[in-house]
């Protein structure tokens, strides 16, 4: 395991382009997972790998708040994740996942991710130990717990504030199971970085297609 406090964007950038590099030279397509708890950074880290991609090819991105079927659905995600997308882009080169409705709290279409273009996940429950093993690299985020509730709540406002204590605990049950800290191959703790909404006009669960 891998780890950098001084320059965590610097130690990403490396860290992306050797995976993917090597992906590539494997004849698979590149997979970057992201996880952390809760307003770590996750979604803006993952906009700004976009937006200042450092490997070659155009990644394209997947959000797991739109594969959680509900508040209580961090662990379904998480399978879906691997059961749906990682293991069958592995093996035969094309997956897909299920989007969530939230307003209307129901299935709401499949997004299909096929080629050998980048993909990068982010997003609470990807690093369980099934996805890391269809993953090139696995990013574990970590920051201060007062600076992480800030910084989601800022973002959800009062949705999230409800349900914050219901998540956190799905959330400590995963990591109690998973240990996705353990499994990844660079850990960064975020604490001191500035890392405002609104780096890229990636909206929530696009794809970003080649």
């Amino acid at each position: 395991m891998r780890r950098s406090a001084d320059d965590p964007l610097g130690a990403l950038w490396s860290a992306v382009g050797r995976s993917v590099a090597d992906a590539t030279a494997a004849g698979h397509t590149p997979v970057i997972l992201i996880d952390g708890p809760s307003g770590a950074g996750k979604s803006t880290l993952a906009d700004l790998l976009i937006a200042r991609w450092p490997a070659e090819g155009r990644p394209r991105l997947v959000r797991m708040d739109d594969l959680y079927p509900g508040w209580d659905g961090l662990d379904a995600g998480s399978e879906a994740l691997g059961r749906d997308l990682l293991e069958p882009l592995r093996s035969i080169g094309a997956g897909s996942w299920q989007r969530w409705n939230w307003a209307g709290r129901h299935p709401s279409g499949v997004e299909l991710v096929a080629g050998g273009e980048p993909l990068v996940v982010e997003g609470c429950g990807t690093l369980s130990r099934r996805n890391v093993a269809r993953a090139d690299l696995a990013v574990w985020l970590e920051a201060d717990d007062v600076l992480r509730k800030e910084r989601a709540l800022a973002r959800d406002g009062a949705t999230f504030a409800a349900e914050w204590d219901r998540w956190q605990a799905q959330f400590d049950r995963f990591v109690a199971r998973e240990h996705p800290r353990a499994s990844a191959g660079l850990v960064l703790d975020v604490s001191g970085l500035d890392l405002p909404g609104g780096l890229t006009d990636v909206p929530a669960g696009t794809t970003v297609e080649s």
